[in-house]
């Protein structure tokens, strides 16, 4: 255990910290998830929202650092291709 009070404070902050990145992780997966469960319905346009809503969400935690950018960008667009695939399966 920290045996300083420089230390015992560290530890605080970082529980602190981490307790707030796992909530914003946990988000980026829900808004995640909820693109995934758009495009399983089938409705293109609902998708196309969701994805706008969680593209917003990605980005915020990305600024912050929880995740890479480079991480942010590859599931928006990986989300964004199989929405086009939707439209391209339904025509």
């Amino acid at each position: 255990m920290a045996n300083s009070a420089q230390a015992r404070k560290r530890a605080r902050q970082a529980a602190k910290a981490n307790s707030h990145n796992s909530a914003l992780r946990s988000k980026m997966r829900t808004a995640i998830k909820a693109v995934r469960k758009a495009i399983e319905s089938g409705d293109k346009a609902k998708a196309a929202e969701v994805l706008k809503q969680s593209s917003k969400t990605l980005d915020i935690i990305a600024d912050k650092k929880i995740i890479h950018k480079n991480k942010a960008a590859r599931h928006k667009s990986r989300l964004a291709a199989a929405i086009k695939g939707l439209a391209q399966a339904a025509a």
